[in-house]
């Protein structure tokens, strides 16, 4: 029996007492009437209406006031998921299109309606849990280690035990903690199977799945619907219920295909009085601003660990900087990336790579300290934000005026206190860079320079692995790693490759004479007049010693005889002395082997051309004109 206020009972009793009277009066018409009775009965009844109408006024103000609390819980609760909601998506969040598309589902599989709306409240809640996951988990773009995947599924149970305590209408913690779980027991975080699942927890992992699958993350690309359907059909039995999956398909075009505004954010409910008020549309434009920021940060986050981990890999410069600049672009975007290397002996900065807009234009610019953009920046230790970038471009190169570039950012790159270069950054539109954009690069400033200059040292040791030191030829490294191939190639074309082995022929009596400082002179020379008697694409390498190897890519018999004698005459008549006044005549001995004549391996044909250049060596020793070289 519903329990009556005071102001009901006095209404009750003075209309009971004042019914009393007037019932005396019409039963007992020849008695005589009391008066003062019925008129404090009336006031009573007057005094009584208007306490009960002042109590159910009282009522109605205070289930307004329950409605209204409970509008701003929900608007609360909603608000908070879709800022956790915000961490882990890359695009504007769907977590309101989950809602409906849950709920909607939940009724068509015959759930009550207080069940259909715990479906809709976990569906905003089913990713709470992830406040106790770390932010570089939610926004790593590749797989998870399996440590990694321990770490993210505790998001479930520390869902569940977040609003444990809440007093919601109908059962929502058990929905969160179960919606990882798959039909085949194979799920988290107690590998329920099949019906043991609950039913709106099974409706929440095929939503949820679908949503994360059509929407960018930092771990997928948004696949197409119908292909995702393919995906979740094939799924039904193994990861969701089966029944489930295809009451969804069916659905699915029909909630596609409704009008709702996906884009409103779902927390920023506005109460009745703020609907159709000026200030509305600009709340829910600052509400959708901050998602926006949560996920602007989300991404600078995925960003600078993207960046974080182009570092320490052993690359060259240009590797180096078309992995960083793909990572760079999502944190500043740019519409030509350019590395420039600062000389500090010359005082110049050389590109030294570029990609983008007019990328070929920037190759080989250089700039001197203190003149444009990267002279500035770099002499300035500064990163510089300029609406002109035209300063850093020669208006006499040609490309650079064409690219249309109207803005700039430049930031150099320090190590170890020192300036060796400076990243530049250029966009078509004007203005485009911000601080934002400023503090970005500033914070990721010691990681590229970082990468960039292990990538020098790196080029440089590899340089020096396969360089002569003394000469500057490649070294006998170089040219067993590029033999082979030279090989493969005059094999595959059917054409010929010449090997000529070559000794300086009197490098100890120079070095016995004259010091070892004049031998290594007389080397250097010889190494540059072979280096400019062949073609650029050739090769000529110093074996160590006395020795040099030259390979000539389609070189037949005669062409090699004739190599051999040019080679030989190019080194007699080179002038050489030692100090001002004593010139020293150098020569050389050649023997010269042909593939395939001669051999259809490298060691067989070093092996001929070492017989024939020994020959030739000895015709010269003792005063024989050397002829044309026959078979050993």
């Amino acid at each position: 029996m519903p329990r009556l206020s005071i102001g009901r009972w006095v209404f009750v009793i003075a209309a009971a007492t004042a019914a009393a009277g007037l019932a005396e009066v019409w039963l007992r018409p020849s008695a005589p009437v009391l008066i003062t009775p019925l008129l404090v009965s009336a006031v009573a009844l007057v005094f009584a209406f208007r306490v009960h109408l002042r109590d159910e006024a009282r009522q109605r103000h205070h289930q307004q006031q329950l409605q209204r609390s409970s509008a701003l819980q929900l608007a609360t609760i909603e608000a908070l998921a879709l800022a956790i909601d915000a961490r882990d998506r890359s695009s504007q969040s769907q977590l309101r299109r989950e809602q409906r598309h849950a709920g909607a589902l939940a009724g068509a599989c015959g759930m009550s309606e207080d069940d259909v709306e715990g479906v809709r409240t976990a569906a905003l809640l089913h990713d709470i849990g992830k406040l106790a996951v770390p932010d570089l988990l939610l926004t790593k773009p590749g797989p998870l280690t399996e440590e990694e995947r321990s770490k993210v599924r505790v998001h479930s149970p520390m869902g569940a035990a977040i609003i444990a305590d809440v007093p919601f209408p109908s059962p929502v913690a058990s929905l969160v903690l179960s919606h990882h779980e798959r039909w085949d027991g194979t799920g988290y975080p107690a590998g329920l199977r099949g019906s043991d699942i609950p039913l709106g927890a099974r409706i929440l992992a095929v939503v949820d799945y679908v949503a994360a699958m059509t929407s960018d993350r930092a771990f997928n690309q948004a696949m197409p619907v119908d292909k995702v359907i393919d995906l979740l059909s094939s799924e039904a039995g193994k990861a969701f219920d089966p029944a489930v999956v295809a009451r969804y398909v069916e659905l699915l075009p029909a909630l596609q295909a409704e009008s709702d505004d996906d884009r409103r954010p779902a927390g920023m409910a506005l109460p009745d009085e703020a609907k159709g008020s000026e200030r509305a549309p600009s709340a829910l434009r600052d509400s959708a601003a901050a998602l926006d920021h949560i996920g602007v940060a989300n991404q600078e986050l995925h960003g600078l660990y993207e960046v974080a981990q182009a570092m320490g890999t052993s690359l060259g410069v240009a590797e180096s900087m078309t992995v960083i600049a793909s990572k760079l672009n999502s944190l500043a975007p740019f519409s030509t990336c350019a590395l420039f290397l600062h000389d500090a002996a010359n005082g110049i900065a050389r590109c030294r790579f570029a990609t983008g807009i007019g990328e070929k234009a920037f190759t080989g610019l250089f700039v001197r300290d203190g003149v444009g953009l990267v002279g500035t920046a770099i002499t300035g230790r500064k990163c510089v934000i300029s609406r002109d970038p035209g300063a850093d471009f020669d208006p006499a190169r040609p490309g650079l005026g064409e690219t249309g570039l109207q803005s700039a950012l430049v930031c150099p790159l320090i190590m170890k206190s020192a300036v060796f270069g400076a990243l530049a950054l250029y966009h078509t539109t004007p203005g485009y860079y911000t601080e934002d954009h400023r503090r970005l690069a500033i914070r990721v400033s010691d990681q590229i320079a970082a990468v960039i200059n292990n990538a020098v040292v790196f080029e440089q040791t590899r340089e020096d692995s396969v360089t002569d030191p003394l000469t500057g030829l490649p070294n006998t490294r170089f040219l067993s790693a590029h033999v082979g191939r030279e090989l493969a190639r005059a094999a595959r074309l059917n054409s010929n490759l010449a090997v000529l082995l070559l000794d300086l022929d009197n490098l100890k009596q120079i070095n016995d004479t004259f010091g070892h400082h004049a031998g290594n002179r007389a080397l250097c020379a010889v190494a540059s007049v072979l280096r400019g008697a062949i073609r650029s694409y050739d090769i000529c390498a110093r074996c160590g010693g006395d020795e040099f190897i030259v390979l000539i890519s389609d070189c037949g018999v005669d062409q090699a005889e004739a190599k051999r004698l040019d080679l030989q005459k190019a080194v007699e008549t080179m002038p050489f002395s030692v100090g001002d006044l004593l010139s020293v005549r150098l020569s050389i001995s050649v023997g010269a082997a042909v593939f395939p004549f001669d051999g259809g391996r490298y060691d067989a044909l070093i092996e001929v051309a070492d017989s024939r250049m020994y020959r030739d060596k000895a015709e010269r020793k003792h005063g024989f004109a050397p002829g044309p070289q026959e078979p050993a």
